[in-house]
């Protein structure tokens, strides 16, 4: 399943910079970084539920959003790239 995870932390107070931190190292231990606050995950639907779960945990509801984008298995036709970061492949072999 591809999702693509969003999330917007409010920064406003030393809690929530260090919340922003964390969400941040949670999604590129599962992810892809694909602009700041936005993430690209291909993860199979048992680890999408502790994505999500340990996401959750993480944010402050009243302060913090999230947002999951369910693209599916038949994703490629469904993203356009236009700009200056260049795509990658979500099933190729990652550059370290």
């Amino acid at each position: 399943m591809f999702v693509v995870i969003t999330y917007d932390v409010n920064t406003k107070d030393p809690g929530g910079r260090q919340r922003l931190r964390k969400v941040a190292k949670m999604c590129v231990n599962y992810g892809q970084r694909v602009q700041n606050s936005v993430f690209e995950c291909d993860a199979d639907a048992a680890t999408f539920v502790r994505i999500k779960n340990d996401l959750l945990n993480l944010i402050d509801p009243q302060k913090d959003s999230l947002r999951f984008y369910y693209l599916g298995n038949n994703y490629a036709h469904k993203i356009e790239h236009i700009g200056t970061k260049t795509s990658y492949d979500p099933e190729g072999y990652l550059a370290l």
